[in-house]
């Protein structure tokens, strides 16, 4: 494709590409430290995809994410302080530090919400598809998952409502090789998952997930087909996960060999050599990026390391109704 995107634009993708890389580096150092309330999936050799898929969206298109979604959360705009409360369950996190990793939710910037059940979020995507059908409004609904959810019943369930519909939703499958420790040759019997739309007779495309100017282009037609109301697409982004599937992981179900040939790939060092020989960016100038970009992440991970834990009297508040119950009750108690 060719590059024609602003140099102003292409600076930014980099610098949220450097952000999620960042915060992800944060995370890992509060999970050896043990001060992260739960597993710690990052997000390291994705960045292109949520980078260039978000920068589409405003706070009225809707992402559902996935239990590796800190990329996604950050690329839509939330707060680097927020996210990291969440992950040490202070109080003045996204989900009062309920939630955790696997679980930040922010409304306000249109993300319905990261997912600890593989496959969860698609559905909820095609839910919310089906309301801005209904409101007549111009947006989209981008659903964001794994390869492992593309063969889960939520998946072939949703692309088919979806489809029958012709709803304004673009399934983003991240191809990144492996569900947990299980490659993909071994658990599909199919070169590429975006052939799983011809079943549901809609558009699939597959893409580099690692160049940042193909997921740009590519997402931008979708996000146009989807809004000309041609209905849903599904497009594969193949990557690859630098690290295990958690902190801790010791990848003995991958080789070395095939880990290395892969950040070779690195899409952030990708688009710096495009930066470089393309729009003439000085290395000095993305080294002072990656300088503001780490000050940024830190400063937010001290600034969260300071925030209150969340109250006993808090612990039963925001997971049922007291009041639903008591009535639920007395209805059984009558029958």
């Amino acid at each position: 494709m060719e590059t024609t995107i602003s140099k102003a634009t292409m600076l930014d993708m980099y610098r949220m590409m450097i952000r999620i890389r960042e915060f992800e580096a944060e995370a890992i150092e509060l999970a050896k430290a043990n001060i992260t309330r739960a597993a710690v999936h990052t997000y390291n050799g994705e960045e292109a995809i949520a980078t260039g898929v978000c920068v589409h969206l405003s706070n009225d298109d809707y992402i559902t994410s996935t239990h590796r979604g800190h990329g996604h959360c950050i690329a839509k705009g939330a707060d680097l302080r927020r996210m990291f409360a969440e992950l040490m369950g202070r109080e003045t996190g996204y989900c009062k530090g309920k939630g955790g990793s696997m679980h930040i939710a922010d409304m306000k910037t249109g993300n319905l919400g990261a997912n600890g059940i593989v496959g969860g979020g698609i559905p909820m995507a095609m839910g919310a598809g089906l309301g801005l059908q209904v409101a007549k409004e111009k947006h989209v609904a981008v659903s964001f998952f794994g390869d492992g959810a593309s063969n889960e019943g939520s998946f072939h369930e949703a692309l088919n409502m979806a489809s029958i519909w012709k709803l304004p939703v673009i399934f983003i499958c991240e191809n990144n090789k492996y569900g947990i420790s299980t490659s993909t040759a071994k658990s599909m019997n199919i070169e590429h998952i975006a052939d799983r739309a011809v079943a549901y007779g809609i558009k699939g495309l597959t893409v580099n997930g690692n160049n940042i100017v193909d997921v740009y282009h590519t997402f931008a037609e979708a996000k146009k087909y989807a809004l000309a109301g041609n209905g849903p697409v599904l497009l594969e982004m193949d990557t690859f996960r630098m690290a295990g599937h958690y902190f801790g992981d010791n990848e003995n179900y991958r080789s070395r060999e095939e880990v290395e040939k892969w950040k070779a790939k690195d899409p952030i060092l990708y688009c710096e050599t495009l930066l470089r020989e393309e729009y003439a960016i000085e290395q000095e100038q993305l080294d002072a990026i990656k300088k503001e970009e780490a000050q940024r992440v830190l400063a937010a991970s001290e600034q969260a390391k300071q925030d209150p834990e969340p109250m006993i009297e808090d612990m039963l508040n925001d997971l049922y109704d007291p009041t639903f119950e008591e009535i639920e009750w007395q209805a059984f108690s009558k029958a």
